[in-house]
């Protein structure tokens, strides 16, 4: 198996494509590999790290959590994704935790070399403002998600985003649904969820294709 050296992992990073081979030296000194275990937490909610990660390969969940302790699921990071941005711009402590659903590799980036390529690489600032108003547009969408729509509304939504289209173009899950994970997502008890998900069954907006795989329709109706 060849060694992949930081330079070529940086250069597979979308947040650095558009540096120039100069600015790719100097971060290669600076990066350094480390690995998540399936469960770790990345980053803290209210503790401040000091570094930006970037996912090279597995997929973590951003998670916000109460006095109470009560999680709430606000979105999940794949390949490519970065973590701990805001923080490292504004110095403030971590918004949310960001666990590792699955073992997860991450390039790491100390914040005054981060700072530095920022402000002397305009593509990279780009790059970075685009993916913070990414994720400004995902909250403002749970939000309106949360005031306006009832639980019927907030899991299909959820289900939609979680469905990929396949060859015809039909919206397919390809796994089973975890009634507790969307629960998070949508601010409702597993009870609840596992209710709007047997309507959904029962009037066809899910179908098990009997292969693993769930058929995902358009449309929903909540129990009148």
């Amino acid at each position: 198996m060849a060694i992949v050296s930081n330079l070529d992992l940086i250069r597979r990073v979308p947040l650095f494509s558009d540096l120039t081979a100069g600015q790719s030296s100097i971060l290669y000194a600076s990066v350094d590999k480390k690995r998540f275990k399936r469960g770790e937490n990345i980053v803290e909610q209210g503790k401040i790290s000091g570094t930006l990660y970037m996912i090279l390969s597995g997929k973590a969940r951003v998670l916000s959590q109460d006095a109470r302790g009560r999680e709430v699921i606000m979105a999940t990071l794949d390949v490519g994704d970065c973590i701990g941005e805001m923080s490292l711009i504004d110095g403030e402590p971590h918004s949310a935790t960001v666990r590792a659903e699955v073992q997860t590799d991450v390039l790491t980036l100390n914040r005054e070399t981060f700072l530095r390529c920022v402000h002397e690489n305009a593509s990279m600032a780009d790059a970075v403002m685009r993916g913070l108003v990414r994720r400004l547009r995902r909250a403002d969408k749970q939000i309106e998600s949360l005031a306006l729509m009832d639980v019927y509304g907030r899991v299909h939504t959820v289900l939609l985003e979680m469905a990929q289209p396949d060859a015809e173009g039909k919206l397919i899950l390809k796994q089973k649904v975890s009634r507790q994970d969307v629960a998070k997502m949508v601010g409702a008890s597993r009870e609840m969820v596992s209710r709007v998900m047997k309507h959904f069954e029962d009037e066809g907006t899910v179908v098990d294709r009997g292969d693993g795989t769930f058929l995902l329709t358009q449309q929903a109706h909540a129990v009148e």
